[in-house]
């Protein structure tokens, strides 16, 4: 009993060393900075576009003067009986393909059309023509250039009166005045003997006339 009351007098006497205080909190440290966004990645610029280039020209394989033998036909026309101004047809005449082709649209007056294709086949030096008309005919000409003139000749079937086939050949003029004149004959002896089968010109269309 003695004791604790000795000791509690120690603690409670004035001027007697104390404890010493507590330390202070520690001070709060900043806080480290957010780390910076991740860049933004642009996708990749596309390469610049050049200008388009045109292609080279590819020079016509058919320059040569054998291709250019039937050029005299060529030409919007309208078509007369030789001798004749009783007009029978018209007929449209066109280079095609660079100059290797010639196509023509043949429309009579009455009855059914047709046309052609003509070209010159440099493997056999001959010039070629395949003709189809509404009939359902189908004829292949051949020849070539004769004393300034086209001639070509073929075998066409049931071509007689009679039904009878024979051989037509066509002769292409140029004439003095511009126009074509068209000479058809016929022959059922092989070749031996040949008639008049058909006359026609070729009259150059005016600018602006309609066709019949």
């Amino acid at each position: 009993m003695f004791l604790l009351i000795a000791l509690t007098w120690v603690v409670a006497q004035p001027g007697q060393a104390q404890s010493p205080p507590p330390p202070p909190p520690p001070i709060p440290m900043p806080s480290s900075p957010a780390p910076p966004p991740p860049p933004i990645l642009l996708p990749p610029s596309p390469p610049p576009v050049s200008a388009p280039v045109a292609p080279p020209l590819v020079q016509s394989a058919c320059t040569a003067p054998d291709y250019r033998a039937f050029d005299f036909w060529v030409g919007e026309w309208d078509v007369y009986a030789n001798g004749s101004s009783a007009q029978v047809a018209t007929s449209s005449i066109e280079a095609m393909f660079a100059g290797c082709a010639i196509r023509e649209t043949w429309q009579p007056l009455k009855g059914g059309g047709g046309g052609s294709f003509s070209h010159f086949d440099a493997e056999r030096r001959r010039w070629r023509q395949a003709w189809v008309d509404s009939s359902g005919a189908r004829v292949d000409f051949d020849g070539g250039p004769a004393n300034g003139k086209m001639v070509l000749t073929g075998h066409w079937a049931n071509v007689v009166a009679n039904g009878q086939d024979g051989l037509i050949r066509m002769t292409y003029s140029k004439q003095p005045d511009g126009s074509v004149r068209q000479h058809g004959e016929q022959s059922t002896d092989h070749g031996l003997t040949w008639a008049t089968s058909f006359d026609f010109i070729y009259r150059p269309r005016q600018a602006g006339e309609k066709r019949p």
